[in-house]
């Protein structure tokens, strides 16, 4: 249960050898401020009732309220859901959010759920932990599993129990409900201005750089959108159940697989009948040999530890990009080094979803509605700060991206942490 933690404080142990950190600093640092468990019960469509422990974990409140998504996965366990608040705590750090870091979770897989008792489950999450959530103490946001809709019912329920109607309790609602605009694409814009300014970086153009994706929710296919906008080239695709290669010399066509996924449910393009597929053009492959195909650019937008120790030496890409939480396990980044494989960190990578839903909270709170290109501005300057913060701290200390980036946000949190102790 513990692992995925212990995991998360490898990094922090690191850190802390680097920054010289009080005992008394480092003990605050090395767990929750609190961790909160519920078993919820709901309501099936026909009668039964069902029973699921469900997770809220608040990190450091140092440089303000908890600030993380709630998740809904049959994965979902406690030692998880400390990780990720660990690491959005850490985030948050990194990119200059006012916040501190939090994660909820179910664990249940919602594909199994009518969007009836998807609503129960929800509202019953929202009354289980309402007393530890607000606008200045705990604001979360959609993660795995969730969405929208999703954060409506919640913030409904949450004006049901306190008798107050508060916007800003929780972000990633709909545009009716308080939503902010650029929310939903925010993860995949986020990594795609981040791959931008790592290109110039590298003094590569856009058109010299294939890509492979793995994961094509939200953030894996508005990123795949915006890169093959620009002219990278799409070699590769997967979801949970199927991926997708490039034939020697093609083009994926990224209209044709959105349309697939939309029509079908699978990133497979091919309309070829009788199920058998005759298309020259590409060639099916399970999830786990996208991770080792030929392509400049490895994107993994889909779930942890996708990259170990066991497959790591077998990493064809120059360049890996996470938009994922945690996709690439501890022992396999010094592999990836020692190959020259240049890693852009998912607490830098995928921050644009924290981001945007900072300024949904902020609009929210000043009773504002920003434009799209507003939001799509904001978004873009706190990640080039960001990015060249961590870029020249790599370079000065000669040490990976990641390595940079997490002892950054680290520095920012301990420094948080003292003044307010």
């Amino acid at each position: 249960m513990e692992d995925a933690f212990a995991n998360a404080l490898t990094h922090l142990d690191a850190a802390v050898a680097k920054l010289k950190l009080k005992p008394e600093t480092v003990a605050l640092l090395q767990q929750p401020n609190r961790i909160i468990q519920a078993v919820l019960s709901f309501t099936r469509d026909d009668g039964r009732r069902t029973i699921v422990p469900a997770y809220r974990v608040q990190y450091s409140n140092a440089r303000g309220p908890y600030k993380g998504g709630i998740r809904f996965h049959p994965n979902v366990e406690l030692g998880e859901i400390m990780a990720l608040a660990f690491w959005m705590a850490l985030k948050c750090a990194l990119v200059e959010l006012p916040f501190g870091g939090g994660k909820g979770g179910v664990a249940i897989d919602p594909k199994l759920l009518s969007e009836k008792e998807k609503e129960r489950l929800s509202r019953a999450y929202l009354r289980a932990f309402a007393d530890v959530l607000g606008p200045e103490r705990d604001v979360p946001a959609p993660d795995v599993g969730t969405d929208e809709q999703v954060m409506d019912w919640m913030a409904d329920e949450y004006a049901k129990v306190t008798g107050r109607r508060e916007a800003a309790v929780i972000t990633g609602k709909s545009l009716h409900q308080g939503g902010s605009r650029g929310r939903e694409t925010a993860t995949g814009r986020g990594g795609f201005y981040v791959l931008q300014k790592m290109l110039e970086k590298l003094k590569r153009k856009p058109e010299s750089l294939s890509f492979i994706v793995q994961g094509f929710g939200n953030a894996g296919s508005h990123f795949t959108r915006l890169a093959s906008r620009i002219g990278c080239k799409l070699v590769g695709v997967a979801d949970s159940k199927l991926a997708v290669l490039a034939s020697k010399g093609k083009t994926l066509d990224f209209s044709a697989i959105s349309n697939a996924k939309l029509e079908r449910g699978t990133v497979d393009p091919c309309r070829c009948a009788e199920g058998k597929c005759r298309c020259a053009d590409h060639r099916h492959a399970t999830p786990q040999e996208l991770l080792t195909a030929d392509g400049d650019l490895l994107v993994l937008a889909a779930l942890e530890n996708q990259i170990t120790a066991a497959n790591a030496m077998s990493v064809k890409a120059k360049l890996i990009l996470e938009l994922a939480n945690a996709p690439t396990a501890p022992e396999a980044d010094p592999l990836l080094a020692q190959q020259g494989i240049m890693v852009i960190p998912d607490i830098l990578a995928n921050a644009g979803g924290v981001i945007v839903s900072t300024f949904e909270w902020q609009q929210n709170r000043a009773n504002e509605s920003w434009t799209e290109a507003d939001v799509k501005q904001k978004l873009q300057t706190t990640l080039e700060r960001a990015f060249a913060t961590v870029w020249e701290l790599a370079k000065v200390q000669r040490v990976t991206l990641r390595t940079a980036a997490i002892t950054l946000a680290i520095k920012r949190l301990a420094d948080a942490t003292t003044k307010r102790s």
